[in-house]
């Protein structure tokens, strides 16, 4: 096994795992307190990608797409919560998901009407467009490094907030007793409120990080939204600690996968069929990793203490 390959497809890994968090963390908060089950939160993921390339053409500068972004997703998010979700707190699961269903499909045709059905690119700063070198000469791509850092800073502002400010503290209060929560005068519906605002900040996110090395295109979130919901349950729901370990091992049981299966199964059987049942076993590992976790423990790899 080539070692330096195996280098760059575990930063690869890691790189998918990043953005994985970044829309786990937001997802498992949602539900971990709201109780809300949102389907349509790989829009919001969509919705981040064309915001940031909108405001990229506006600015023609990355940088101000970038920090116009992340606002303009917050700010959606809470118009989103306040206009359509509120409604749904009081209502069953199968509700919730048949509504949030129903928003996934607006969504979609909403952007197509806006931004018409082509896809999008957004252009890197010659700054990010290179590469770093790493050990011993390897080089790889500065955006995908910037993805990995920001992601890792991410969280740990995400920790500090929950764990050491009062907000944090509400909102791990509104996890563990909504009701003793409220009693006691605090805003439970601007809790709400803010907890989805900086869940799809977290998304868009996600989004715009994700636009430059992808097409950004009509539906672009469905895909990535099912291995959220995978690293939902591996990590336990309502954990962010576990919501980034989980998105990790999934970010590199995919990559890493994908990039030697081919090699591995071609040792039993022809090239052919090893390059075309890889990738769909590569699939497969991450939802066996899934049935093993449910199976040996149910409540998740870290179920949580408050979130």
């Amino acid at each position: 096994m080539n070692w330096i390959l195996l280098l760059e497809q575990t930063l690869n890994g890691l790189q998918l795992g990043i953005l994985l968090f970044l829309l786990a963390a937001g997802l498992t908060l949602i539900f971990g307190i709201m109780d809300l089950i949102n389907l349509a939160h790989g829009s919001l993921y969509m919705m981040g990608a064309y915001f940031a390339a909108t405001f990229t053409n506006w600015t023609e500068s990355f940088f101000l797409g970038v920090l116009l972004t992340l606002p303009a997703c917050m700010l959606f998010g809470i118009l989103l919560e306040i206009i359509a979700l509120r409604t749904l707190y009081t209502r069953s699961h199968l509700d919730q998901v048949l509504a949030t269903f129903g928003l996934i499909l607006f969504f979609n045709e909403f952007v197509r009407l806006l931004w018409g059905p082509i896809g999008l690119d957004i252009p890197l700063p010659d700054i990010l467009n290179g590469s770093v070198e790493l050990i011993f000469g390897i080089r790889y791509p500065a955006f995908r490094m910037v993805i990995i850092a920001t992601g890792i800073i991410v969280a740990l502002l995400l920790y500090l907030l929950v764990s050491r400010t009062k907000i944090g503290m509400l909102i791990r209060a509104g996890a563990s007793n909504r009701q003793m929560v409220s009693a006691l005068g605090v805003n439970i519906n601007l809790l709400y409120t803010i907890v989805f605002g900086l869940g799809a900040a977290l998304a868009g996110l996600a989004g715009l990080m994700a636009a430059p090395i992808m097409t950004v295109e009509i539906g672009m979130g469905e895909g990535i939204l099912i291995l959220t919901f995978v690293v939902i349950v591996i990590g336990g729901v309502g954990s962010i600690r576990g919501a980034f370990v989980a998105a990790l091992l999934v970010g590199f049981i995919d990559t890493v996968g994908r990039s030697f299966l081919p090699d591995i199964l071609g040792l039993f059987v022809s090239n052919d069929v090893a390059d075309t049942a890889a990738p769909a076993i590569s699939s497969m590992l991450t939802y066996v990793l899934m049935a093993l976790i449910l199976a040996i423990r149910p409540q998740g790899l870290f179920p949580p203490k408050g979130v």
